[in-house]
């Protein structure tokens, strides 16, 4: 196993925060590939003010990473707080507007986001999925037919069920660091998080869907907890798979972490059986809050993984 095997994580909001606050321990090579279709919030704002990629995930993924040291933890705080106020700043992070200033400052959002991990002194490195912020186009199910639901917001919170999706535009250009950290990966991280809208969206963009194909042996899909999410409601893990099967039919990944509380479910175990994908069966449930991973919990299932994944990786693909 090499010495600093390199480790990347995709997804997006609280789910990818959980992730990258398990693996930050395991290896200085750790990069975070992050959903840029978020159009709600302080980041919908800024996105929609100043054309910019929405900041709000890039920036707490930029929080977990920050060093364990008052200077970290401190820069992390601040990056984290809010204004309240009765004018155009309520409700908008600071690190969001750092993040924009930076870009806007440096002409590059793999630049900026650079430029705020030193400032963190984070233990890796966060990236855009695409270079433009993204649309998501969904199919929804409802009681009075398919309707089409546009912007993450609405998607996320649109009661029914996903009968198919997309992202605007269709091809967007991707970072080349992006890209490369996939191909290069010793592991690769998918989930958990809200499945369609930053999980599943990995795969609409081309140049990323392509990476993680080719990084397919070496991935590990971590499944959600939560039943009450609405953009999965009245559905089970199962079902997740099931969606992920019929978006991308050719992806099989290495293995694919279940809670305990849902590794029992016989349709998911003969469901993951014909896919070929290994299960891996562990309490990783924060105690007390079951929609919650425990990272500390997580850090022990990665690490065993990455293990096997790190020792069977060909030195030449390095």
């Amino acid at each position: 196993m090499n010495p600093d095997p390199s480790i990347v994580a995709l997804g997006g909001g609280h789910g990818l925060y959980a992730t990258l606050t398990a693996l930050r321990d395991l290896s200085p090579s750790l990069t975070a590939i992050v959903t840029v279709a978020d159009d709600g919030g302080s980041s919908g704002r800024l996105r929609s003010e100043l054309g910019v990629l929405p900041p709000g995930d890039l920036r707490m993924a930029l929080s977990a990473l920050c060093e364990d040291t008052e200077w970290g933890r401190t820069w992390r705080d601040v990056l984290q707080s809010r204004f309240e106020s009765d004018g155009p700043l309520d409700g908008h992070a600071l690190g969001n507007l750092l993040i924009a200033s930076l870009w806007e400052h440096t002409g590059s959002a793999v630049d900026g986001l650079d430029w705020v991990a030193r400032l963190l002194r984070a233990r890796g490195r966060v990236l855009p999925q695409a270079d433009v912020p993204l649309e998501i186009v969904a199919m929804v199910e409802q009681a009075d037919g398919v309707v089409e639901v546009r912007g993450q917001a609405e998607v996320a919170s649109a009661p029914g069920r996903i009968r198919g999706f997309r992202v605007e535009p269709e091809r967007p250009s991707v970072p080349h660091a992006t890209v490369a950290a996939i191909t290069e990966a010793d592991m690769v991280v998918l989930g958990p998080g809200s499945w369609y809208t930053s999980v599943l969206t990995h795969f609409l963009v081309p140049d990323v869907s392509r990476a993680l194909h080719g990084a397919a042996s070496r991935t590990v899909v971590t499944l959600n907890l939560a039943h009450e999410d609405i953009e999965t409601a009245g559905t089970d893990r199962v079902d997740d798979i099931r969606a992920m099967r019929e978006l991308v039919p050719d992806f099989r990944p290495a293995m694919v972490v279940a809670d305990t509380g849902h590794s029992d479910d016989a349709e998911l175990r003969a469901e993951l059986t014909a896919w070929g994908a290994e299960l891996v069966s562990a309490d990783v449930a924060l105690d007390g809050a079951n929609a919650r991973h425990d990272p500390e919990l997580l850090r022990g299932v990665y690490q065993g993984l990455l293990s096997r994944l790190a020792g069977s990786v060909p030195e030449q693909r390095h």
